[in-house]
């Protein structure tokens, strides 16, 4: 029987192939085998600190830009926008390229001039985050003069939001560039917001998976799955901050468009903060007088294991869907159609596991102080959280749809996810 299920399969997938994905399993794996590296050096020496938590970056970025680079050979695809083979004189380039930097460095300003207004980010964790941006950018700035200028003589297109952006400013810009420009400043917000929001819980949770005693771990059903849950999470955090990090051409990496549509914006930023709407005391807190499962089923090994276990796999699907866009993460932006891993099963993986994981590791129905009518409150709020990231879920796909490609996989996945094969 189960040979019948997969000749099926096979016969499935050769009549209706899934469409090509924009990044190669490689490249995740790549990433995943410089973190576990990482991890096993930095536990066997103790080193828990923040610079520990960057170098993890490192550890996870290299691997992937090497795999890139090397096997997949993204530099060479067509949408870079790049033709390696232009010989373009730095006489023809070089007033686009001032242009361009022009462009660069008003945005780069601005986005200076948010993190200083924003009290936020002068505490707490987020200090982190300012502490880095602050010794990254003299570097950044006085790199960016010999990639733009060199960049620019192998672009087929060198005009771009940036340029456009630019040459406005110096009152040389024209109405067809509009969008361009929005686009550009689009990006770069969504670079600007989201990047400090991950650099900021980087070192927290290595640093917690590096102090973590397996003893404890292999003891407890409950502290093993928190473990590897809070694992999970870092890896999720890492994969994202390298590709908030690498948005360049070459790597094939850069940022299409990002979402133009203020219900997508809105959206999303209710669920970061300091915009976030379910942190404590907040409007779509579900928290009140709740507790997590691992207090519930204390004192049960048997519910805490496979209570766990459930988790487990709930965030390891959330960590592989973040996993699998390799140098690419990205909220509210295209970077490329992702049609592989758990994207081969279903549109929005992330969303589906993380949402699962909260109802299943919250449990709102049940409170410590009995109240029905907080245990009402709670599932109630926490319904409407899912909304919200149903929500979000709706507002990528009105501005994937916008691409050919993306309407090929999602009409692929109706035919052939997983909703798909369970109600065949």
């Amino acid at each position: 029987m189960f040979q019948d299920l997969s000749i099926g399969r096979r016969a499935r997938a050769k009549a209706d192939p899934r469409p090509a994905s924009a990044v190669s399993t490689g490249v995740g794996v790549a990433g995943l085998i410089g973190f576990a590296v990482w991890l096993l050096i930095a536990r066997h020496y103790g080193m828990d600190g923040p610079f520990a938590g960057l170098a993890n970056l490192v550890a996870i970025g290299l691997p992937m830009v090497a795999w890139s680079l090397i096997v997949d050979k993204v530099h060479r695809n067509p949408s870079t926008g790049i033709d390696w083979s232009r010989r373009t004189p730095l006489a023809e380039t070089l007033d686009i390229s001032l242009t361009k930097l022009a462009g660069l460095w008003v945005t780069w300003g601005a986005i200076a001039v948010f993190y200083a207004v924003g009290r936020w980010y002068w505490q707490g964790q987020y200090e982190f985050a300012m502490w880095c941006f602050q010794w990254a950018a003299p570097a950044v700035f006085a790199v960016s003069i010999p990639y733009v200028i060199w960049l620019d003589r192998k672009l087929v297109e060198p005009r771009d939001g940036a340029w456009a952006l630019g040459a406005w400013l110096i009152g040389q810009g024209r109405a067809e560039e509009r969008e361009a420009i929005f686009n550009h400043l689009r990006s770069w917000a969504v670079k600007g917001f989201f990047l400090a929001f991950m650099l900021s819980i980087v070192p927290g949770g290595f640093g917690d998976i590096v102090r973590w005693n397996p003893s404890a771990a292999l003891a407890d059903p409950g502290q093993m799955a928190m473990f590897l849950i809070t694992t999970m999470f870092v890896i999720d955090v890492a994969f994202a901050t390298v590709g908030y990090m690498l948005t360049m051409r070459p790597l094939d990496a850069h940022i299409r468009t990002a979402n133009p549509y203020a219900a997508a914006w809105m959206a999303a930023l209710i669920c970061y903060p300091p915009f976030i709407l379910m942190g404590p005391g907040g409007p779509l807190d579900y928290h009140v007088a709740s507790a997590e499962w691992i207090t519930w089923f204390a004192g049960s090994p048997r519910w805490l294991a496979l209570w766990g276990a459930v988790l487990v796999a709930l965030t390891a699907i959330y960590a592989w869907a973040t996993v699998a866009f390799g140098l690419r993460f990205s909220n509210l932006t295209h970077r490329g159609i992702l049609t592989h891993g758990p994207y081969a099963w279903t549109r929005h993986p992330a969303y589906w596991s993380k949402n699962a994981f909260w109802w299943i590791a919250g449990l709102p129905l049940i409170t410590t102080n009995g109240s029905l009518v907080d245990a009402a409150r709670n599932t109630i709020i926490l319904a409407v959280v899912s909304g919200v990231y149903y929500w979000r879920a709706r507002t990528e796909e009105r501005h994937l749809n916008a691409d050919p490609a993306y309407r090929e996989y999602s009409e692929w996945i109706d035919r052939n996810g997983l909703w798909a094969r369970l109600t065949k």
